[in-house]
């Protein structure tokens, strides 16, 4: 197992025990609600020689490279990534968001307005903003409310 992906699975884990359970729209308030870009359909993935799958995203209307990650609570971005999409971040703001193989991972929790995967779109998404991180994660915070997610052998489908 490399160490890039070592590391990732700690900081998705790490994540997941720092954020709260709570989801946009528990209090009682619906998620706003947008048409999709176009019609859903089925997103096939291939697990590329590092074992991750990679998807791209539009997030806020921008283009953003993701690792799928399934054993991730939330989405993560890079700053880079947040910033060109619009995400509001304060670096000053950022705290211990978990633990990561490398010490403690900082971060800002943020909500992102949209992420959409070939029409699978998804409004008002809880995410993390981490500081130093080189990569995005797709998380469940996402994932889990867009359909569903398929693992056939090294395939994964997005639905």
């Amino acid at each position: 197992m490399d160490k890039l992906f070592l590391c990732i699975v700690v900081i998705s884990i790490a994540i997941g025990i720092a954020m709260p359970n709570s989801t946009p729209g528990a209090n009682g308030t619906p998620h706003r609600v947008t048409a999709p870009s176009e019609a859903p359909r089925p997103t096939e993935l291939e697990r590329t020689q590092s074992g991750h799958f990679y998807t791209y995203a539009t997030v806020n209307g921008q283009l953003v490279k993701f690792i799928v990650d399934t054993g991730a609570d939330v989405v993560a971005l890079t700053p880079g990534d947040a910033e060109r999409a619009g995400v509001k971040f304060n670096p000053g703001q950022f705290e211990v968001v978990g633990e990561g193989a490398g010490g403690p991972i900082r971060g800002q929790e943020v909500t992102i307005e949209s992420i959409e995967v070939d029409g699978k779109l998804v409004n008002d998404v809880r995410g993390v903003v981490i500081e130093n991180a080189s990569k995005s994660l797709l998380g469940q915070s996402y994932l889990e409310r867009m359909g569903e997610v398929q693992m056939r052998g090294d395939t994964m489908v997005l639905r």
